[in-house]
């Protein structure tokens, strides 16, 4: 069975999924019951009544608690229980888990661990999200059959572009560019600069150009599986340098991965780009050619998860390129480990002893 870290904050949403009504989301294997206060924060339970079971989604609200329709035992914000029909006397193990969440820039934070670990300092951001010299649009919530560490490699692989993309976010001309790999710091870096060359179908469209371009893709990868894809184009004249690419046309391509089982995965992707930023039009116009561009992904992703599940008649070969993908592996396990030991240490259970 695939273990995910939790003490980390993932995206369950974007806020415009979320209203009064109760809806169950799915994240990292667990349900979970999720709606809007009467004061519009969010609020987030195990979607189980500890009774006989029955998802608390199916039941109701009633003010700022949950009451389930099974017995009618009824559930406040914090997962405490409030009533049970029928007695006065509620029972100490009559609680659901409830949540941490944060809510900003337009999408919801969920931390599915130990919730004394909740930092919300932690959650990504970035200034693009509040400078008025960016527009900010959310895209879709595109579901894939893929385990999440593939679709979060993929979005650290700039070379895959020229094969899977040739049409919208790659061209012939990139294919035989070095990719260049950084794995100091937060982030996995994967870079590269196409010197003088065709612009890509996406710039073509939304930069209005019609020489040869510098173009550039950074794709930044935060564990666990957030990732950002810097990319742009400006006139091969200009010669820019790596440190002014805002004086091209520069788009932020951002990927919030949700893992939901083992082989199910949701990205919410979403732009920040620097150019028609009052242009509604656009954005819409943007959106279509992303929408392209990811179903091609889904495409090579659901297949190699079906791959995947065979039985395997040898290890699959690595190349140059996996240098980000390999190192991205190690650091979820590095944290895979960490919560196991913590779980281990502060497990007050007595060591189980073998005796002859």
């Amino acid at each position: 069975m695939t273990q995910f870290v939790r003490n980390a904050w993932y995206v369950a949403a974007w806020s415009t999924e979320i209203d009064d009504d109760l809806r169950r989301f799915t994240i990292l294997g667990d349900h979970v019951v999720m709606f809007r206060k009467s004061d519009g924060t969010v609020a987030a339970l195990d979607d189980r009544c500890p009774h006989r079971l029955l998802p608390l989604s199916k039941g109701k609200r009633v003010g700022d608690t949950v009451q389930c329709g099974y017995h009618g035992l009824t559930f406040d914000c914090s997962g405490a229980c409030v009533r049970v029909p029928g007695q006065t006397n509620l029972p100490k193990s009559a609680f659901v888990d409830a949540f941490p969440i944060v809510e900003k820039h337009g999408i919801v934070w969920i931390w599915m661990g130990d919730p004394d670990k909740a930092d919300p300092a932690k959650i990504f951001d970035m200034p693009e999200f509040s400078d008025p010299n960016w527009a900010v649009h959310h895209g879709d919530a595109l579901h894939l059959e893929s385990h999440y560490l593939n679709v979060a490699e993929n979005l650290v692989d700039p070379a895959h572009v020229s094969f899977v993309h040739p049409t919208t976010l790659g061209n012939a001309a990139s294919e035989n560019v070095p990719v260049h790999v950084q794995t100091e710091g937060e982030a996995i870096v994967a870079w590269r600069w196409i010197r003088d060359g065709e612009p890509i179908g996406f710039f073509k469209a939304f930069g209005g150009f019609t020489g040869n371009v510098d173009r550039w893709h950074y794709y930044y990868l935060y564990t666990p599986c957030t990732a950002v894809i810097d990319f742009g184009s400006i006139e091969t004249e200009k010669q820019c340098r790596e440190e002014d690419r805002n004086q091209g046309v520069r788009i932020f391509a951002l990927h919030f991965i949700t893992p939901v089982t083992e082989t199910h995965s949701i990205d919410r992707w979403m732009h920040i780009r620097n150019a028609a930023i009052d242009d509604d039009e656009a954005a819409e116009r943007m959106d279509a050619m992303f929408r392209t561009a990811f179903a091609e992904d889904k495409a090579i992703l659901e297949a190699v998860q079906a791959e995947e599940l065979r039985p395997q008649k040898r290890r699959p070969l690595r190349i140059a390129i996996d240098k980000g993908p390999l190192v991205y592996r190690k650091r979820i396990n590095d944290l895979l480990e960490l919560e196991r030991t913590e779980d281990i240490a502060s497990d007050p259970s007595p060591a189980f002893v073998y005796h002859d």
